[in-house]
């Protein structure tokens, strides 16, 4: 099978810029259906002028140019300019690079994933010529410009006007896609119940797996100290400001927190300031594997609506228990009191669960346990085959192009 995918980004030696989980999976995934021996391509939005074609592990990575005033993901921009980009954004139709791969490729799918930079003119392109869609919502780009829902410290319920303005003409597009596969059922329901996918005729989820080496080494709890670890981007919608507020009414004598991710040293000061006595080592950006070996439990506190963060993933991988939010499709990895713990986001609620972890440590050995029995054990393959049953199913019924 051939298989043209579309993503705004796609970490290559020569543009390796990796934003968050999506991109990351979908070069896991493209390399996975080469070494299937599948033919693969893969469009990316070009982060600079005039980027070449290159090829990376067998896979030829071909950059669109951005139509726009300026290239996605690059520096911050202020509100009105920003506005100015997304209604750009929204109005494009045609992607000349995905027709031009379309017909010297010649895919049985196109398969696209996040949109920045790239629209949904990939859509249209791809159905007008005759080649089934399937999209994978990694995020909120149909319904939000800035692709997360989440507002002045909240996780947005309903679509704000300005929201409904940008992405007028993005939530119309949807009617060129032949499925569409959510991360987590919470994201697919979220825009079902917006009004997306009227006419999509297949809508599933496939929801995400670890992509890295984690190990599953346990961490030793020396003196009953429980090691509590904080892995990602340290954003409010992470819930990393919540989190440090919970603990800083913890008496610090059972239990430290290790935080990966990068961080500037005024950052780390601020978060410091939060809980003056607390034990909180910050490691920067390090390897996955190196993280997870010393950690016993792994906080999740997001306060968006996370749509599967890879962390979930990976920490189950690495067989270590989760402390999550109930947002996105966290809660719908963790089995309360057999792999995991939900809490509220508030930093009470989150002290409370910590602490009661804290006085019964023996849980979390069992949970541990549980993890390495392999019960429900989800792998990347699993994805894989999601994803082929799918692309067999929308080949099958292949027809005429539509408008």
């Amino acid at each position: 099978m051939k298989i043209l995918i579309t993503s705004s980004l796609y970490p290559t030696p020569l543009a390796p810029k990796v934003v968050g989980g999506a991109e990351t999976f979908v070069r896991r995934l493209a390399e996975t259906l080469v070494g299937q021996n599948d033919g693969v391509e893969v469009i990316r939005a070009a982060s600079a002028s005039n980027q070449q074609m290159e090829t990376c592990n067998g896979i030829d990575v071909y950059s669109a140019p951005v139509h726009n005033i300026y290239f996605p993901f690059a520096k911050q921009h202020s509100s009105p300019v920003r506005g100015i980009w997304h209604a750009i954004e929204d109005w494009q139709t045609m992607s000349e690079l995905v027709a031009a791969r379309i017909k010297a490729f010649k895919p049985d799918i196109l398969h696209s994933n996040n949109l920045s930079g790239l629209t949904t003119a990939v859509w249209r392109t791809a159905a007008e010529l005759g080649i089934p869609v399937l999209h994978t919502l990694h995020d909120y780009y149909l319904t939000c410009p800035r692709c997360s829902r989440f507002s002045d410290g909240h996780a947005c319920e309903s679509s704000c006007m300005s929201c409904q303005i940008l992405t007028l003409r993005r939530r119309g597009a949807t009617r060129h896609l032949d499925a569409v596969v959510g991360v987590s059922q919470r994201i697919l329901d979220i825009h079902t119940q917006l009004g997306l996918f009227t006419q999509t005729p297949l809508k599933i989820v496939i929801r995400n797996a670890s992509t890295a080496d984690v190990g599953n080494a346990d961490a030793a709890m020396v003196d009953g100290t429980v090691t509590f670890g904080f892995i990602g981007r340290l954003t409010e919608e992470k819930g990393i400001y919540n989190l440090v507020r919970a603990i800083a009414t913890i008496p610090p004598d059972r239990f430290r927190l290790v935080i990966a991710g990068h961080t500037t040293e005024s950052q780390q000061k601020q978060l410091k300031a939060l809980a003056p006595n607390a034990r909180i080592e910050f490691l920067g950006f390090v390897q996955p594997k190196q993280f997870y070996e010393q950690v016993n439990v792994v906080v999740v506190p997001s306060v968006w609506e996370d749509p599967c963060p890879l962390v979930v993933a990976d920490a189950q991988a690495a067989c270590k228990p989760l402390l999550g939010t109930p947002f996105g499709g966290i809660q719908e990895a963790i089995k309360p009191g057999v792999t995991g713990w939900l809490t509220s986001p508030d930093p009470a609620s989150i002290a409370k669960s910590i602490s009661a972890i804290i006085e019964a440590p023996q849980q979390i050995v069992e949970m541990s346990e549980r993890l390495k029995s392999g019960i429900d054990k989800w792998v990347f393959d699993d994805v894989v085959a999601g994803y082929r049953n799918v692309y067999d199913e929308l080949t099958r019924g292949r027809g005429t192009p539509r408008t």
